[in-house]
């Protein structure tokens, strides 16, 4: 790993401003030395005094370039005390140099305080070569420093740096012995699963606890939690490989359950209770922060986070679904910048994927790279899961299932929440929990009184479901639907009753099991309870499963009977759920009684009107596809109320010439049928393709030209 990689980690790790760590080169002259001294004395300070100590690990490199620096420190008090000339060029130039190699020390010696002790491990030899690097340098500047030329110093200091000088030629790579056996030590363990062993218990309690320290819950995690942040951060540019780093996390968790089992877990029950973020999926299986998404995070077109990020020709970034169809519908502009794309092609924009998948990680939501992308060979294979890891999951698995099966309730509501943490990455993480027999546990946790082991029952359910063969899994469990249900409809939490909506849109994405999950007691009736009166986040949850609940031509009656109608026509109002609510009812109208039930309620037309002119460009298709499908299949009276809506003219004119391909198609459908009705009306449709079914000729005052598409 290069040394900008260091630099960069830190400024990824602690998200400071940019300057805190790119030494400043424009110092003038009167500062520079008195810069130097306040940053060597700071760099002394850590390593003495107040408590402070060495690190754990690098303590030989870190202690050899402290006492460096204690010499340089004595030279730059020496420097101040015996003052010299202004013109001194040469001497400024090399006190500037100075100051980035200590900056640089800074931040060095910084990364080691604040990295974990395995990270340490793993990149013994990279961080030993950044210390012999800076010894180096010192050498180096020594070297061309005009002591004896330009300052008269005093001789006991011209001896120490005399002294300093040809120890820093003489030094070379310090690699702790000690240190590096402990890193052989980790990988044995690594190899061990790798060959199908499970290591002994006492050798890892040896290694961990006795000679890492490791010796707690808390600090297992951080552990854990830093060797997560480095695969994120780096993004398989880095040694050991993403696939390597993956299996040393398997590890470390299988290693936290074994060791510690749930004795330190009061402290830690206690904390997640206290915390009690809030937090959910909304459509495709993303966890809801949809109002508090970060701007850059969010695709221009869908206004969703974006799962896929992708750059088109023109620099601009969109979601690759979202991106894909609008060039698919013959757009051949950029939606943001109107300008033309010179090729269609869509690279990854990995950089940001990484920003997100951080912030999706920092608020706890499920994200899962999406399948049969183009990213590259290389960085696929970096990220499969190694047998190591494999086999170190499927054990910690077992040990987690071990605790719902015989645990006491506090053990099984600990391993609720591990599963559901462990479930939330990773589809291999998810098969093996699956496949460890969790499923039916977690679903008698589901009726829990225990308002946190039903919270993250239903979490770690919802999770599981995002891996396909995991729906059939969950299906299948006698009275684990009725379960997710009765969640949804008498949670103990907000959070419990929106995951389980959220689990049924995860569900229903299989056909076959729309009809089933739409005839359970309560199912839609819970739905559309929590669409009317959830919170915004619920009302999103409620809506996709609704959407994809009314995809189901059988479903029609049983969502009118339940209530959906009324409460998806009431959430066209709704900002952040109007445009799934517009496209379920489009569905829902296409059979003469769901047109009949639709029509019945007052305020549909009008809603659909409002969403045509201010919603999304996916709203309006939706709306005008609604309204065109109550007219074919709602009849006259139907019709006559949709083509008397005010201004539905001039919104079809609109869309006719901006709206998506789809719009555009439907919006030529309405505007005949509002031609038929209107035939006597004074404004006349033209169309480039124009219906021969029309009776007479029909003048309006305004010409709608509807494009050959």
């Amino acid at each position: 790993m290069a040394s900008a990689a260091i630099f960069s980690s830190l400024r990824r790790r602690r998200s400071p401003s940019l300057e805190t760590f790119l030494a400043p080169v424009d110092l003038s002259n009167a500062v520079v030395l008195e810069t130097l001294r306040a940053i060597s004395a700071e760099l002394i300070s850590s390593f003495s005094g107040n408590g402070k100590t060495t690190p754990c690990f690098q303590g030989k490199n870190s202690r050899s370039l402290i006492r460096k620096i204690q010499v340089i420190s004595v030279l730059l008090d020496a420097l101040t005390d015996v003052g010299f000339s202004e013109t001194a060029s040469t001497v400024f130039l090399c006190l500037k140099e100075l100051y980035l190699l200590l900056y640089r020390s800074k931040i060095l010696i910084d990364y080691v305080k604040g990295s974990s002790k395995v990270w340490l491990l793993l990149q013994n030899h990279s961080i030993s070569g950044h210390f012999h690097d800076l010894n180096q340098e010192i050498s180096t500047l020594l070297d061309v420093f005009p002591l004896c030329d330009i300052i008269n110093l005093s001789q006991d200091v011209n001896e120490q740096v005399e002294l300093l000088k040809k120890q820093s030629r003489k030094s070379k790579l310090l690699i702790d012995k000690h240190e590096d056996s402990l890193r052989m030590k980790f990988y044995s363990f690594l190899n061990e699963f790798e060959n199908g062993i499970i290591p002994d218990r006492n050798h890892l309690y040896t290694f961990f606890v006795e000679k890492l320290g490791i010796s707690s819950v808390k600090t297992c995690r951080f552990e854990i939690e830093f060797l997560e942040e480095q695969i994120v951060n780096h993004d398989g540019d880095i040694e050991p490989s993403a696939s390597i780093l993956n299996g040393f996390v398997a590890l470390m968790r299988y290693s936290r359950f074994l060791l510690f089992r749930f004795e330190d877990e009061e402290g830690e029950l206690g904390r997640w209770k206290r915390k009690k973020t809030k937090k959910g999926l909304i459509t495709q299986e993303i966890a809801e922060t949809f109002i508090t998404i970060p701007k850059d995070f969010s695709c221009p077109i869908s206004l969703d986070l974006m799962k896929d990020p992708v750059i088109i020709s023109t620099g601009q970034t969109y979601d690759r679904a979202s991106i894909a169809r609008w060039i698919e519908e013959g757009h051949c502009s950029c939606p943001k910048t109107g300008q033309m794309l010179v090729h269609s092609k869509l690279v990854p924009n990995r950089a940001l994927r990484n920003l997100i998948t951080q912030w999706c990680m920092a608020n706890g939501i499920p994200y899962d790279l999406p399948e049969n992308t183009d990213y590259s060979l290389e960085s696929a294979v970096s990220s499969f899961p190694s047998k190591a890891a494999i086999k170190a999951t499927k054990a910690t698995s077992d040990l987690l299932v071990e605790q719902l099966q015989n645990g006491t309730s506090r053990a099984k509501t600990v391993a609720a929440r591990e599963i559901r943490l462990l479930a939330k990455h990773g589809k291999q993480n998810r098969a093996c929990i699956a496949e460890s027999g969790a499923i039916p546990l977690l679903t008698r946790l589901l009726s829990s009184n225990d308002a946190f082991a039903q919270e993250n029952s239903i979490t770690a359910m919802l999770n599981l479901s995002i891996y396909d063969k995991n729906k059939s899994r969950i299906m299948d469990v006698e009275g684990c639907l009725a379960e997710i249900v009765e969640v949804l409809r008498h949670g103990n939490t907000t959070e419990a009753r929106e995951n389980a909506a959220a689990t049924l849109f995860s569900l229903s994405a299989v056909h076959n099991y729309k009809k089933q999950i739409a005839i359970e007691d309560g199912a839609i009736e819970a739905l559309a309870g929590l669409l009317k009166d959830g919170t915004p986040r619920g009302q999103k949850d409620a809506v996709t499963a609704l959407f994809n609940l009314s995809t189901h031509t059988e479903n029609c009656e049983t969502m009118i009977d339940s209530g959906a109608v009324t409460a998806l026509v009431g959430a066209l109002r709704c900002e952040g759920v109007s445009e799934e609510a517009a496209g379920a009812l489009a569905l829902i109208v296409r059979q003469p009684v769901g047109a009949s039930a639709v029509g019945n309620e007052e305020t549909a037309v009008a809603g659909l009107i409002g969403m045509m002119r201010c919603g999304t460009p996916r709203g309006k298709e939706n709306a005008v596809a609604a309204l065109l499908e109550l007219c074919r299949s709602g009849g006259a009276s139907a019709t006559e109320r949709v083509v008397k809506a005010p201004a539905l003219a001039g919104l079809l004119q609109s869309l006719l010439f901006t709206g998506t391909k789809r719009a555009r198609r439907k919006a030529a459908s309405l505007a005949r049928v509002f031609q038929r009705c209107e035939n006597n009306a004074s404004l006349r449709f033209g169309y480039a393709e124009r219906d021969t079914s029309f009776a007479g000729d029909v003048s309006m005052s305004v010409s709608i030209s509807v494009p050959v598409l």
